[in-house]
């Protein structure tokens, strides 16, 4: 959402500031499964409902931030990177679930991809 709020607020005239791609390890120390669960619950349920009230049109989309590696880019783009982001960890936790079956479905795992 701060990405976001950049692009809406300040077009390309502001980066985006920097992304800590580690902090989340750092910030989770010590916390149990059930509150990072409850905690994601809660950012996730805020940033939705915030997502929602801006009412975001065709052309909204279309406006545009400056990230510091890739220059230029939408908040479609954000957007959709959001969306990609979650499918590639419900991809991973399909991938651990499937392999939990590895030895039950036998010869059969060299035709199923998820087994790889």
């Amino acid at each position: 959402m701060p990405r976001l709020e950049i692009i809406l607020t300040h077009g390309t005239s502001r980066p985006f500031d920097p992304f800590d791609r580690e902090a989340q390890f750092r910030e989770s120390v010590g916390k149990t499964l059930t509150d990072l669960l409850d905690e994601f619950t809660t950012l996730r349920h805020s940033n939705l409902t915030k997502l929602e009230s801006l009412q975001l049109t065709e052309s909204d989309l279309s406006l545009e931030g400056t990230h510091p590696a890739f220059g230029t880019v939408t908040a479609g783009q954000l957007i959709a990177t959001w969306t990609t982001h979650d499918l590639a960890h419900i991809i991973q936790i399909s991938r651990t679930m499937a392999r939990r079956y590895k030895e039950e479905v036998g010869p059969w795992a060299q035709y199923l991809s998820v087994m790889a």
